[in-house]
């Protein structure tokens, strides 16, 4: 007899577990899907389904929104599923639903748990200049991400990595590690391992102050941040009191000129073919593409071939 399991998820990438589900029909009946409610967005404040929710509709799974997903207690007693899985739901879930399912409550999160448990840890990784992250496979507990761990894969983070590219690789990998390790938990063939406290750290949602660069900084640190919230919510900078956002940069790897050396950090010091060379607190770093506040993103190349007409942004002048 199939095992009933109720999935709980809201954004793109949960769709990878749900794609990793779809190869377990045989073994696993998708009972329900429980998503955010819908928002509205944008100027016109549209109604905007979330992508599990799509999902939901297209496969005819029966699909619930609840403001607050206590509200949905009775609900998921009766449906009795035997696993709840979730990923990226955006809610915590109480006690008293983890308990129901007969077999488990499971999580996947994008890290290599106890490492950046929290909302954001595919931000934070590249934020944090680290090198590796993965999925994890996880049970819930009342505690943010510090149940036992089942499962955990390891991928490389390049120097070229932005949050939008780990975020597509984590994606599969998280459909991966659902096909091939999902049945092998719920049969009892993986034990979870306790994560160790001591070496636990954060990924917290991205607060607004940490969007804004500091270019005090290094040109390491300013490159991460910048490639760690692209493409959302997106790093960025003020000139003049108007904001620039910073979607794309390079590291130079020019040494800092001695005719540079008491230039204030944030000054742009040339723009070239290749961008806008920045002075922070070890260097230079390259702008490639940024938007002014009120205009389309644009190549900061553009800034180079139109520099005698371009009024916006010159030499000397200094981001905040």
């Amino acid at each position: 007899m199939k095992k009933k399991i109720i999935f709980m998820g809201t954004p793109t990438f949960a769709l990878g577990v749900l794609q990793g589900l779809q190869t377990l029909q045989s073994e696993l009946s998708l009972i329900a899907i429980i998503t955010q409610p819908d928002r509205k967005v944008g100027r016109k404040q549209e109604i905007q389904f979330s992508p599990v929710k799509k999902f939901a509709l297209e496969h005819d799974i029966p699909v619930y929104q609840p403001e607050k997903i206590g509200d949905l207690t009775a609900t998921i007693t009766n449906l009795a599923p035997d696993i709840l899985l979730t990923c990226a739901y955006g809610q915590f879930i109480p006690e008293k639903i983890l308990a129901i399912p007969t077999i488990n409550a499971l999580n996947v999160h994008a890290s290599l748990l106890p490492k950046l448990r929290g909302g954001a840890p595919i931000h934070k990784a590249i934020i944090d200049g680290e090198t590796e992250t993965g999925v994890s496979l996880m049970q819930m507990i009342k505690k943010m991400d510090a149940g036992v761990v089942y499962y955990q894969e390891k991928i490389t983070i390049s120097s070229t990595d932005t949050a939008s590219s780990l975020h597509d690789k984590l994606m599969l990998l998280g459909e991966k590690i659902i096909a091939e390790q999902l049945l092998k938990v719920i049969n009892g063939e993986l034990i979870g391992v306790p994560q160790d406290e001591s070496k636990v750290t954060f990924g917290y949602n991205i607060s607004r102050s940490e969007e804004e660069i500091n270019w005090n900084k290094p040109s390491q640190t300013i490159y991460n941040q910048i490639r760690g919230l692209y493409s959302w919510p997106i790093a960025y900078t003020t000139l003049q009191g108007i904001n620039y956002k910073i979607y794309h940069s390079m590291m130079s790897s020019e040494p800092l000129h001695p005719s540079d050396s008491n230039v204030a950090p944030g000054t742009i010091v040339a723009i070239e073919k290749t961008g806008i060379k920045v002075k922070t607190a070890d260097g230079y770093l390259i702008i490639t593409e940024l938007q002014r506040a009120g205009k389309k993103p644009q190549l900061a190349e553009k800034y180079y071939y139109n520099i005698n007409e371009n009024k916006e942004l010159q030499i000397g002048y200094q981001f905040q």
